[in-house]
């Protein structure tokens, strides 16, 4: 078991320590965000990692990566005092790095701004490189130090689809691809 400042890691907590899990209230509740609200924003923050992981072509273990920090890092801070899609953005450029696979921030910050086009339904149009972008991309950088700051640099996450894929070569049925899908859902 190792001990950071304030976090402590074993491997039954890797993903989150029980102590944040519900019915204990989440900075955001305490806050005065709505449970139901809350949860929607988890899951559109998750649903714009994962699109962006998919458009710059990330694996889905960065996908996984990403979305577990993105939760992580919402138990411990509120989605009051910091901008959902923001964090999104940090969590997937952090889960880029940690994944071995690293994006530059102006391509994660492109494959954002064209989904919120695409999701508002208004015309494409190329992001410019002014004093707006320059901006995102300091909060973005910003950001990604709150994230690492606030889960003690402890970005380690088990996931258990590589031990689900390595059963099923175990058992032979890695080339059922439906089998295979089914189990990273």
């Amino acid at each position: 078991m190792s001990e950071f400042g304030h976090i402590v890691l074993t491997l039954s907590n890797v993903l989150l320590p029980p102590e944040k899990l519900y019915p204990n209230p989440t900075p955001s509740t305490i806050e005065g965000l709505p449970w139901d609200v809350e949860y929607d924003l988890r899951l559109i923050g998750c649903e714009l990692i994962q699109t962006a992981c998919l458009l710059l072509k990330l694996p889905q273990t960065a996908v996984a990566t990403g979305q577990v920090l993105f939760h992580r890092y919402f138990y411990s801070s509120s989605f009051i005092r910091r901008p959902m899609e923001i964090v999104a953005m940090a969590c997937t450029n952090l889960a880029a790095k940690i994944e071995e696979n690293a994006r530059r921030i102006r391509d994660i910050i492109n494959v954002f701004h064209h989904i919120k086009q695409v999701r508002s339904g208004s015309m494409i149009q190329p992001l410019l490189i002014d004093q707006g972008y320059v901006d995102k991309k300091n909060e973005v950088i910003k950001a990604e130090r709150r994230l690492l700051k606030e889960l003690g640099f402890c970005v380690y996450v088990k996931h258990p689809h590589k031990m689900i894929t390595m059963y099923l070569k175990v058992l032979e049925k890695e080339r059922e691809q439906v089998l295979v899908q089914t189990s990273w859902i």
